[in-house]
């Protein structure tokens, strides 16, 4: 199996190439990834001989493709409306990792809906190559839409936030 760190080096060749699918097997272990326009989906399965029979091994992959499906196109959905207000800004991602609303997950999240904030305020973690990186607002607001989940993986510039300044 891959390690952690491949895994993202290839997420990061597939995202900055004009490649729509790839797909990646060895010893046992498959992954898959699809590229669609601003949304990438990335599914793993073992296909390795294990006590489970093989259909229950694959069933997992398509409800997890179609969960995906659906909340990124209704995060979007319900974004679009509140990205016409001019004076929202976007906190982007400035890398490409993992999202943490909070310094550890036994502790309240950095930020929330409603929460003001300013320039310096650090609004979550983004984890990159065992490296966490607090980002901060860089504007003065409030928190209108948290645009990710804790934990999902993020691409270098997507919306993280939306604030409104003031």
């Amino acid at each position: 199996m891959l390690k952690i760190q491949e895994i993202r080096e290839i997420i990061k060749l597939i995202d900055q190439s004009n490649i729509d699918e790839f797909t990646y097997e060895n010893e046992g272990s498959k992954i898959k990834m699809k590229k669609h326009a601003e949304q990438t989906v990335v599914s793993t399965q073992q296909v390795a001989a294990q006590a489970a029979p093989q259909q229950q091994a694959q069933a997992p992959q398509a409800p997890a493709q179609q969960a995906q499906t659906p909340a990124a196109e209704t995060k979007q959905e319900t974004a679009a409306p509140k990205q016409e207000d001019a004076n929202l800004h976007k906190i982007t991602s400035p890398m490409v990792g993992t999202f943490y609303a909070s310094p550890s997950p036994d502790q309240a999240a950095y930020v929330q809906e409603g929460d003001k904030v300013g320039e310096n305020s650090v609004v979550c973690i983004v984890e990159a190559m065992k490296l966490f990186n607090e980002i901060e607002a860089e504007v003065k607001g409030e928190i209108v839409e948290v645009l990710v989940d804790n934990g999902q993986l993020v691409e270098y510039g997507q919306p993280l936030f939306l604030v409104k300044t003031v």
